[in-house]
């Protein structure tokens, strides 16, 4: 047990630095300026071991990999006071994430701007929204009293987890994410609408 757990604090802390690495050397000399030799060099480790950590190679070096938006999106819903809509929710837990944030640490400012900058690093990101699908859907299903595979709770989970892609990089981010929630709502009916109302207005 003592040695597993010194092995995963060593992936962990590999892991952290690699990321370290990428985000300052992107910042100093572009994304498309850097390579994986470049940033394996600078960590000093090998180009095999940096794709060990980071299958996905260079577009995933500073993101994690998808488990804390799965944890996130599905505890909005979950965690919401019980008179709250879910699309509610959902829109207060993207307003207080990357874009459109006003509140973010100065010194996590650098890399959201990156990754809204540079449509590699932003196409990865969609890619990681796209993994919360299964668990997003089957929340909505548990609160709607729908059925996962219900058309209308796929749809809606599908959409919602293309709002960031859709509205990040525009001039106004947050007005945008606000507009996209509007729509939403105007669509789709609270929790206390009987299940055979929602299927019917979908």
């Amino acid at each position: 047990m003592v040695n597993t757990g010194r092995r995963e604090r060593r992936k962990l802390e590999t892991r952290r630095r690699l990321d370290e690495v990428a985000l300052r050397l992107f910042l100093k000399h572009g994304y498309d300026g850097v390579t994986v030799a470049q940033i394996a060099e600078e960590a000093d480790i090998s180009v095999a071991t940096l794709f060990a950590h980071v299958p996905d190679g260079k577009d995933a070096l500073i993101f994690d990999d998808g488990s804390e938006r799965r944890a996130g999106i599905v505890a909005a819903i979950r965690d919401r006071a019980p008179d709250e809509p879910v699309l509610t929710a959902l829109h207060k837990f993207f307003a207080s994430r990357g874009p459109y944030s006003t509140d973010i640490p100065p010194e996590h400012a650098p890399k959201r701007d990156l990754i809204v900058q540079t449509p590699a690093l932003r196409e990865y990101a969609r890619r990681l929204w796209h993994s919360c699908e299964p668990e997003l859907t089957a929340a909505l299903a548990d609160e709607s009293d729908l059925p996962p595979d219900d058309p209308a709770v796929r749809a809606l989970a599908r959409f919602v987890l293309e709002i960031p892609d859709l509205t990040g990089t525009t001039p106004d981010p947050a007005a945008a994410l606000a507009s996209v929630f509007a729509l939403l709502e105007s669509g789709w009916p609270p929790r206390s609408q009987p299940a055979n109302t929602l299927t019917k207005q979908h």
